[in-house]
């Protein structure tokens, strides 16, 4: 009887070993060599290419205080263009309508969500009349500008540093991404991520 009971329990562990074994086998290793995995939490998914996840590919038309309209802008509102940029997925090569054209500065942008989480880092764009108290004159990079934008959560009142300015025109655009989501009034591409039909 006792030797039944011994029997059993080798068979279970000699089984338990061996399921663990194939479990092994099927691993990608590491690019360390190891074969342990990261929990899939949200903060392991995020990539410096997704960073645009929280945006607000849509908004509601309104433009900030001050901020002029091209006079004679290369795409016309009204038209349509192709757009370049990969701000989201889905982005690229869509067909954008473009309801709004401004002379503007554009800045890409550092900074660290209010809502906390980790830094965002040349994040496009931020235009001039969405810094506040930016002033007349473009802002160097390097400076700080508290932002009044509400593109992505956790933006506004956030601190910025500068990372890169110019001076160009900016659109407002509607666009259906190549997966199908509508989007519209888009904030903000800029003239040299659109290209002709």
């Amino acid at each position: 009887m006792k030797f039944k009971r011994l029997l059993i329990v080798f068979i279970s562990l000699v089984s338990v070993s061996m399921l663990a074994a194939c479990a092994d086998e099927n691993e990608e290793p590491n690019p360390d060599g190891s074969t342990e995995t990261e929990p899939d939490t949200e903060e392991n998914r995020d990539t410096e290419s997704d960073s645009h996840a929280d945006m607000n590919h849509s908004s509601s038309g309104e433009v900030p205080e001050g901020l002029e309209e091209a006079e004679n802008p290369t795409y016309q509102v009204g038209s349509q263009a192709i757009i370049e940029a990969d701000h989201m997925e889905g982005m690229e090569g869509a067909e954008a309508t473009i309801v709004g054209a401004f002379d503007t500065v554009v800045y890409t942008v550092s900074f660290t969500p209010t809502t906390g989480g980790e830094e965002v880092t040349d994040h496009k764009w931020v235009i001039h009349e969405e810094l506040e108290n930016a002033g007349e004159t473009p802002l160097e990079p390097g400076t700080e500008a508290t932002m009044n934008a509400d593109h992505m959560e956790g933006m506004e009142d956030a601190a910025a540093e500068i990372d890169s300015a110019e001076e160009t025109t900016v659109y407002m655009v509607d666009f259906t991404t190549t997966d199908g989501d509508e989007v519209t009034n888009h904030k903000w591409v800029t003239e040299g991520e659109l290209s002709a039909e």
